[in-house]
């Protein structure tokens, strides 16, 4: 059999990323390309959408051309996407109305709190899973439509197309012949009912949406078009998997099985609960959502969102300027002292799971004379573990199910320290993967096996290395409690 190959294309918070699959599922090659962070005065965080496009026509480009291949033998394409992330285009001209606003920012919290003041905001949790939150596409929608110019026009003739960033690209790649996106992204943009299966009218007409206008909801593994990426293949390629980036986690990890959890540790952290055929509404700050739809069948997942884990590392970097590398971090941790009362909250436009406060400041707590830059870095650090612990109690009580281990992946998950005091705080094992990228990887993964090249045989040859708890119980509970109390405070302050 000639070979066959997959290219799966992860494009984050960050940048763009393309991955070179064999027939065996192993990844021959990776390039990737960063694009610009458009922040404003006012803590506005935008991307170019038109860029992102580039960016990813150029990244596969590259792959392919750089890996040597016979381009007519790449059967197809698996695209995971930053979630929530909304961009709103001309669906005359195809074009951008405006910078994408990224999920950090929190510029829509007006519209949120008026929603919330006519007493909405349970029934929006009720027929979405997600607590009323700027952080989601309905509100980022409902805000571009009232202050980008001549969008509401657009919108009353039907128009404007609405999408998360996956929408965008299908749109774009396949020459605006399919405007699709899958459960797992419909379900995080507050508008889609997970009970139904389908745009919510009700909630659609809230935020000021008309629902016939959003794109077509397909399965995670259904065909969402074709693209010849700018005729550099001389065949039409099909997409054949869309999962958002930390649902594509989720599967790469393997963790199909009712109870699995696994925590991205990327710009922001998605720790994500798989929790089978049934939904289970959070009454403890999370969100209730779709992991993805596949042979025709949904899982549900519990999910908790941070706004700033792996971010927190670049702000030491290149805000503060406390260190020049993220490789400085792990050895700095290791030399600061260990038991101080140095805390930090890093709500730099508030903060997400499962507190969803987004008035909250950051602060640095517990300062005294012997405080130093390696104990600000450490406690930088692990302000990283405290959130994703706080959701993960959470999870337990809302599933009531007890996790058995969390599968992580993700830059910082190369920090051993960082590692190990996640399952300090945790008080279980946590496995970090022998394969990087597990959101492009899900995403290839999925549309290989979709298209049988693959079958779920694939996942096994991912192996983890395993951190235990370590630490004495009385020193974790003085941990555990000297964070609540900072977080607590941080809260009732705003």
């Amino acid at each position: 059999m000639s070979e066959k190959y997959i290219i799966g294309i992860d494009q984050s918070t960050q940048g763009t990323k393309a991955l070179l699959f064999n027939d065996r599922g192993i990844m021959l090659r990776r390039e990737d390309l960063s694009h610009k962070q458009i922040i404003n005065d006012l803590g506005w965080v935008s991307h170019n959408p038109e860029e992102i496009y580039q960016n990813t026509i150029y990244v596969v480009k590259k792959l392919v051309t750089d890996a040597g291949i016979d381009k007519n033998k790449v059967a197809g394409i698996g695209i995971s996407n930053q979630r929530e992330t909304s961009v709103i285009w001309d669906k005359v001209t195809g074009c951008a109305m405006n910078n994408a606003i990224v999920w950090q920012c929190a510029r829509a919290t007006e519209i949120c709190e008026e929603i919330e003041s006519q007493m909405l905001t349970e029934r929006i949790k009720k027929h979405t899973g997600l607590p009323l939150s700027p952080y989601f596409p309905a509100a980022k929608f409902s805000w571009l439509l009232k202050h980008v110019e001549g969008a509401e026009e657009k919108a009353q003739k039907h128009e404007l197309c609405y999408g998360t960033i996956d929408t965008w690209m299908i749109y774009q790649l396949s020459k605006e012949k399919s405007y699709k996106t899958d459960f797992s992204n419909a379900a995080r943009t507050q508008l889609f009912n997970i009970f139904t299966l389908t745009w919510d009218e009700e909630i659609c007409e809230i935020f000021g949406i008309n629902k016939e206008d959003l794109p077509e909801v397909c399965g995670s593994d259904s065909c969402f078009g074709t693209t010849d990426f700018e005729g550099f293949f001389e065949h039409q390629v099909p997409i054949h998997a869309v999962m958002g980036d930390s649902n594509g986690a989720l599967f790469g990890h393997g963790c199909h099985k009712k109870g699995e959890t696994k925590a991205t540790y990327g710009t922001g952290s998605s720790i994500m609960m798989n929790i089978g055929e049934e939904a289970v509404l959070s009454e403890h700050g999370l969100a209730t959502s779709l992991a993805w739809g596949v042979d025709g069948k949904v899982t549900y997942v519990l999910e908790g969102n941070i706004n700033y884990t792996g971010a927190v590392i670049s702000w030491l970097k290149d805000d503060v300027e406390l260190i020049s590398s993220p490789k400085e971090v792990e050895p700095l941790c290791k030399k600061a002292e260990q038991n101080d009362e140095l805390y930090f909250v890093p709500a730099f436009t508030g903060l997400g799971a499962p507190y969803w406060n987004s008035h909250v400041k950051g602060e640095l707590s517990g300062i005294t004379r012997t405080t130093k830059k390696a104990e600000i870095v450490r406690a930088c650090t692990e302000c990283i573990a405290y959130q994703i612990s706080d959701v993960i109690d959470a999870m337990t009580l809302d599933a009531n199910i007890k996790m058995e281990k969390l599968k992580v992946d993700g830059g910082p998950t190369k920090n051993e320290y960082l590692m190990q005091f996640q399952s300090d705080m945790l008080r279980n094992n946590v496995l970090v993967p022998n394969m990087e990228e597990l959101s492009g990887i899900g995403a290839a993964y999925l549309a290989g096996i979709a298209l049988g090249i693959y079958d779920k045989t694939i996942f096994d040859q991912i192996k983890c290395d395993k951190y235990e708890p370590l630490m004495e119980e009385e020193r974790w509970k003085h941990k555990k409690y000297g964070w609540k109390k900072i977080i607590q405070s941080a809260c009732e302050k705003n």
